[in-house]
């Protein structure tokens, strides 16, 4: 899985704008191909998935940087994050909204744990992509980016942006900000 999805997660990376100072949290991290570089980049780096063992194996991977603090991987699910309301300023998923249940609790969970003005980075398949892999719909709910894009506008995101590096690459980042709580 790392090596399949090694370019869309780099792409995803970049797409944070990462500085020194962030706490950026990862959901559905599994292997950890993100966390190296989002850890150097980063001040702090949380990590969520619902796999104890993906979990056991990035603590004791990047045990340095969960000892020093600078890192904390948890098991949990999105629709109910294990990290206080503000924790971070920036978020990424790769490959994990298909096996959302629900996209608005979800998102609505993700907006708690951000800072006002913070970014997210989503990084999916094309919906297409999906059916034709036969994915099973028990398991999986293929999205569209339009679909991501209204759901995170409806819970309290703006600037929404669909991007891909090529016409033909067959996923989409999508990038959004957390706008200020009313």
């Amino acid at each position: 899985m790392n090596r399949m999805n090694a370019n869309i997660n780099e792409f995803a990376v970049r797409q944070l704008q990462l500085t020194p100072s962030d706490r950026v949290l990862e959901i559905g991290f599994g292997g950890g191909l993100s966390l190296p570089r989002l850890i150097e980049s980063a001040a702090f780096v949380g990590g969520v998935d619902r796999s104890d063992y993906a979990v056991r194996r990035a603590r004791a991977r990047f045990a340095a940087a969960v000892h020093e603090g600078r890192a904390d991987f948890r098991v949990g699910n999105v629709e109910a994050l294990p990290f206080d309301a503000g924790s971070f300023d920036k978020l990424c998923t790769v490959n994990t909204v298909y096996f959302w249940t629900r996209l608005d609790p979800a998102l609505a969970e993700i907006r708690r744990v951000l800072r006002p003005g913070g970014r997210v980075v989503f990084g999916v398949a094309t919906k297409e992509r999906l059916e034709r892999m036969g994915v099973p719909s028990d398991i999986f709910t293929a999205r569209t980016p339009d679909e991501i894009v209204a759901a995170l506008t409806r819970n309290g995101f703006g600037d929404a942006r669909i991007d891909q590096p090529r016409p033909t690459t067959p996923w989409h980042i999508i990038v959004a900000s957390s706008l200020p709580l009313i």
